[in-house]
């Protein structure tokens, strides 16, 4: 019986953070890009920009958890902590939106982007004992770490329904490896060149 519950509070769990990081890392930083565009204000959208670039790693590892390929739970972990750093690195773009006048703009870009950084924080600690899903076979199989597929595997439903989950996996993994081929790509270079200035970026 109380295996049971656990299982329904885990599941619980699970679909609310699927449910928050629809809110928080889909929806309002698109209504914010779109704000900032009519607004004509440059520095957030440039910040949301690169937001949306490096959150791009939430839709990989969507078709990595849909391919039963358990380098998602990985992948999730790090965009949990590369999204935060994305928010706050650029030195001359957080100088330039401090310098902005009030507005509501400002007001619920920054209110958003301290929401964001709080939900990733949290959720990158609570998901370490997670982790374990990615190297312990044994325990990938069990509905612990398999409660984490429920969402993908119904988007997958939803919008792919005519497509094999290995295929959808195959795409994935290409753009795991797009995504990590860039990564190290700024690492050692641009990150050399322009620091922590969003410079051509």
């Amino acid at each position: 019986m109380n295996l049971v519950i656990e299982e329904s509070l885990l599941r619980s769990l699970v679909w609310l953070d699927y449910r928050l990081a629809v809110l928080f890392l889909v929806i309002l930083p698109l209504l914010l890009l779109l704000w900032a565009t009519v607004s004509r204000s440059e520095s957030i959208q440039r910040v949301l920009i690169i937001y949306w670039r490096v959150s791009s790693l939430l839709a990989i590892t969507v078709y990595l958890m849909i391919g039963n390929l358990p380098i998602g739970f990985l992948s999730s972990f790090l965009a949990r902590v590369l999204i935060p750093i994305s928010l706050w690195f650029w030195v001359d773009l957080n100088e330039e939106i401090d310098d902005l006048r009030q507005s509501t703009l400002k007001l619920a870009f920054n209110a958003w982007r301290w929401a964001v950084t709080a939900y990733s924080v949290v959720g990158a600690i609570a998901f370490i004992p997670v982790l374990q899903c990615s190297f312990n076979q044994g325990l990938y199989t069990t509905p612990f770490c398999q409660v984490w597929r429920e969402a993908p595997l119904m988007y997958r439903d939803t919008l792919h329904a005519g497509y094999t989950l290995g295929f959808l996996g195959f795409w994935g993994i290409v753009g795991l490896v797009i995504y990590l081929l860039y990564l190290v790509y700024y690492a050692l270079v641009r990150f050399g060149k322009n620091g922590r200035s969003a410079m051509e970026q």
